[in-house]
């Protein structure tokens, strides 16, 4: 890379940091928000509870399909316009969330709101990285993630009020102004359009050989454990196989493939997609926990869930600021195992465990991610050329958001062995604690891989100047 990085001034590093991280609110606000309020959508429409795990489901299997189409996008047309784009077509399906007459037609709108999500998490951590040197990046992606940790703090808060007092559509009322506002500044005050591989062509049949691919893994996931389900999975994975060799073959590929010889890239990406496979799931999990199990109404739930996303929020600003000076592979390493730890906390739940020490356990997990998400993003965003950064931006968020689903998958293959296809009464409840109780025993497991992933990246700032 030997370049140096261009001189940015420092009012738009400053207007790109408020603005990102301003969205970066938004998703992780209304995804920890409507996890509170799902009782209550399920009591309106009837729903069963696999239905209802759809909601949170259809959104992140839209996001995690569109994120690295619209990276390699937003590398060749400019991050700004697909940042745009991504907030207004975010922002009219909360709208239209909001007045949705049906749980499938609610579902339907989620995906349109996944579709926005996804083109404002691939720009606005790419926008970061563009404008922010090497030696102060970690900082600003700490800041970034903090307010996403802040959205994830005030949704099951807000969340809870917001259904107790005004029901579940106030939750996506609530975002429409915000999305306005961010739209608003970003016209206003983001200068410059980022377009780095202005020019080169768009690999149209990759992306949609990639979306196919991620939709039938993912489905085939959510059906298990019908043999359907693992059909499904294994058409996904021979189309995986399919889809490397066409990327490695087109001239301009969607995904860079010859990215992942990098190991600090590779092993950085597997150790997120294994964190967010073995820690999405506890909110969901302990909110029907509080409120079915422990009869507490959704603002009381909401408040107690609140522990972790503070921990979070308090720490990724200097966890990130510490991997601009230390290993991201010890920080993050570290984060994976203290996380395994809070998780495990989980597998003793009771009717009458101790609320204090539910929340410490929480708090542990807070700590733990909090040390792993910034330096670990840091490292995966440092560890490409520029001309990468849509792309490498994109595979941070697919990470994620496969992990989600997976994550999601997971309790939903769990409840249907356990609970089947009907809603949640207390004659279920014994059956559901259960549930819960496998679920946490199988992301203790991944968590503890979790931490040899990430050790094996490497040192990365050993590896930065080979790039």
């Amino acid at each position: 890379m030997g370049k140096e990085e261009p001189y940015v001034e420092e009012s738009t590093r400053i207007a790109a940091l408020i603005i990102a991280t301003l969205a970066s609110f938004l998703t992780p606000f209304m995804g920890s928000a409507i996890n509170i309020a799902l009782p209550a959508i399920g009591a309106e429409f009837g729903s069963n509870a696999i239905l209802l795990s759809w909601i949170p489901t259809s959104f992140l299997l839209a996001a995690a399909m569109f994120s690295v189409p619209f990276g390699r996008i937003a590398d060749i047309y400019g991050m700004k316009k697909v940042f745009a784009y991504g907030i207004v077509i975010f922002t009219v399906a909360s709208l239209l969330s909001a007045l949705a007459p049906s749980t499938i037609t609610l579902i339907t709108f989620r995906i349109l709101q996944g579709v926005g999500a996804a083109m404002i998490f691939v720009t606005g951590l790419a926008i970061i990285t563009s404008v922010y040197p090497p030696f102060k990046r970690g900082k600003a992606i700490g800041i970034n993630i903090a307010s996403v940790y802040i959205g994830l703090s005030l949704g099951p808060v807000l969340g809870g009020i917001l259904t107790q007092y005004l029901g579940w559509r106030s939750l996506f009322y609530f975002v429409v102004p915000l999305g306005i506002l961010i739209f608003a500044l970003t016209v206003w005050k983001l200068e410059g359009e980022w377009a780095v591989c202005h020019g080169e062509k768009f690999d149209a049949l990759g992306s949609i050989f990639y979306s196919i691919v991620l939709v039938t893994v993912m489905y085939g996931v959510s059906i298990l454990p019908s043999n359907t389900g693992f059909v499904m999975i294994a058409l996904g994975m021979l189309g995986l196989l399919a889809f490397v060799v066409w990327e490695l073959r087109t001239d301009s590929p969607v995904l860079n493939i010859k990215l992942f010889k990098n190991t600090t890239f590779a092993f950085s990406n597997l150790a997120a997609l294994i964190n967010y496979s073995s820690t999405f799931a506890v909110t969901f999990l302990l909110s029907l926990y509080l409120q079915y199990i422990r009869g507490f109404d959704a603002q009381t739930a909401g408040i107690i869930l609140v522990a972790q996303p503070i921990i979070m929020a308090i720490f990724s600003p200097i966890a990130g600021r510490f991997s601009d000076r230390f290993e991201p592979q010890i920080l993050a390493s570290l984060g994976m195992a203290i996380s395994t730890i809070g998780i495990f906390t989980f597998t003793f739940l009771t009717p009458t465990t101790n609320l204090t020490l539910l929340i410490v356990g929480l708090m542990v997990l807070g700590l733990g991610f909090a040390l792993f998400s910034s330096p670990n993003t840091n490292a995966i965003m440092g560890s490409v050329e520029k001309r990468f950064y849509g792309v490498a931006s994109a595979m941070v968020s697919t990470m994620r958001l496969i992990g989600q689903m997976f994550s999601m998958g997971l309790a939903l293959m769990v409840f249907a062995i356990f609970i089947g296809s009907v809603q949640i009464t207390p004659t279920q409840y014994p059956a559901l604690l259960s549930s819960i109780h496998v679920v946490f025993m199988i992301c203790t497991v991944l968590c503890f891989i979790g931490i040899f992933a990430s050790i094996a990246r490497g040192k990365n700032h050993e590896k930065s100047a080979g790039k």
